[in-house]
């Protein structure tokens, strides 16, 4: 993965368990360019993989995460990995 410091994460058509997955790895391959994982998850079906996301990666439970943002709509959620 060549540098990027914002990795976009398309969740559309995806179930919670394969969102998770793929942000998951995501976040694995992140390399230490990269400051934000934006997840586009939508707001209609998406708000049950925006719980599922912030279930899984908040409070401390992924180390690489330092914290989580909304995004600039209700469709996204930014993962936080450093400060830019």
């Amino acid at each position: 993965m060549k540098f990027m410091p914002i990795i976009e994460v398309d969740c559309h058509g995806l179930n919670t368990e394969q969102a998770v997955n793929k942000v998951r790895e995501t976040v694995n391959k992140a390399d230490s360019g990269t400051y934000r994982i934006r997840v586009i998850h939508g707001y209609n079906g998406g708000t049950r993989i925006k719980s599922a996301i912030k279930e899984e990666f908040s409070y401390g439970r992924e180390p690489k995460i330092l914290r989580i943002e909304p995004g600039d709509n209700m469709g996204v959620t930014d993962l936080i990995i450093r400060e830019y």
